[in-house]
């Protein structure tokens, strides 16, 4: 039975919204609501619907700012850009500030609620906020240089997004001593250990310790070991890098081989059933608990590779193998080596285990 509102039925006690609005069908089974609970309803649909098609029709600088993360975060899953999630979690956070506003209505002004409540309420540091404006800031690009209406950008030029001032919070490298790493990795949960000794005696970054895989493994009969060949898609500098092992580092692979297919490190989750994974990331609450346990909580994952590379100047290896070692970008660095290359660079990369232990006197004398 039809009630006083077309579109609302009754049938029974039960009410039945059936209406086509702006050419769109909006059917519900409300049950037993009031009428005028069901009228105001079908009102609430109608506002979705009309600010559903106001977006639509938005076109240029109209677009909000919503549509544009949406569309390059699309992008980004597309290409399989690794830092999708990191990505996303900052347009989250993005998005109560800037997210409803018209793409031309974006600017410094508009950015400048969300830095306050970033430092001042949650504490985060200027190069944290940056990562955010960053995003901003692509998106913002993409925009006016990449998508189009009609053959027309979105927006005719990008707005100036300015970044936080990070050399005044920027905090000092801190290679560890050898006795700082003798206190520190005992105190770690076991599955931590190899990897951070790896990242330790070989430099590399802390998602490709964790995410080393088998497959990346290169064998170098003549030396009687292996190097692993870290794809462009996985490392920082987007160019292959040939992770090349000490005697410490070989040794630690060597353990780890046939404990799972895929990764080199690994843990065991609880439970019966459950099967070795690849670890996230070394960052996590353990390694954050040991740290704090021998009173090192200053020293960040990040150290342990500046720990590698200044081992490396204290054993005197020349700055041209410790870019190659380290994967820093310098012209004309090859992508793979010849066997004597790799050679020398194990050769090398052993050297750590000779040096003296300068790093606590380095900041005694640097204050």
């Amino acid at each position: 039975m039809r009630t006083r509102t077309k579109g609302i039925q009754l049938f029974g006690s039960d009410r039945i919204v059936n209406k086509q609005y702006l050419g769109q069908r909006i059917f519900q089974r409300l049950g037993a609501l009031s009428q005028d609970d069901a009228e105001a309803w079908l009102r609430r649909r109608q506002l979705e619907i009309d600010d559903e098609r106001a977006k639509q029709l938005r076109t240029g600088a109209d677009r909000l700012w919503a549509d544009g993360a949406a569309k390059y975060l699309i992008e980004c899953r597309q290409r399989g850009v690794r830092s999708l999630d990191t990505i996303g979690y900052h347009v989250k956070i993005l998005l109560p500030y800037i997210g409803s506003l018209p793409m031309g209505d974006v600017c410094n002004d508009s950015l400048e609620a969300f830095k306050a409540e970033r430092i001042e309420d949650d504490g985060a540091k200027n190069s944290t906020v940056n990562r955010s404006l960053e995003v901003v800031r692509t998106v913002m690009n993409r925009a006016a240089r990449v998508w189009r209406d009609n053959g027309r950008p979105w927006l005719p030029s990008p707005p100036l997004i300015e970044m936080l001032d990070e050399e005044a919070q920027r905090r000092q490298p801190y290679p560890l001593s050898w006795a700082e790493q003798a206190k520190l990795v005992p105190v770690l949960a076991p599955h931590l250990q190899r990897p951070v000794l790896f990242a330790l005696n070989t430099g590399a970054r802390d998602d490709n310790v964790c995410g080393l895989r088998w497959s990346w493994e290169v064998p170098v009969p003549e030396l009687e070991r292996s190097v692993f060949v870290i794809p462009a898609a996985e490392f920082k500098g987007k160019r292959n890098h040939v992770l090349v092992l000490n005697d410490a580092a070989w040794k630690i692979v060597e353990e780890c081989r046939g404990r799972n297919e895929e990764y080199v490190f690994t843990f065991k989750p609880p439970g019966k059933d459950k099967k070795r994974t690849r670890i996230g990331t070394l960052n996590n609450n353990g390694w954050q608990r040991a740290r704090a346990s021998i009173g090192l909580e200053k020293v960040r994952v990040h150290d342990l590779r500046h720990t590698f590379g200044q081992r490396l100047r204290d054993a005197g290896v020349a700055e041209e193998d410790r870019a190659l070692l380290l994967g820093h970008a310098i012209e004309g660095m090859p992508q793979h080596y010849a066997t004597a290359t790799v050679g020398r660079l194990v050769e090398a990369a052993n050297k750590v285990k000779l040096t003296f232990d300068r790093t606590t006197l380095l900041r005694v004398v640097n204050g």
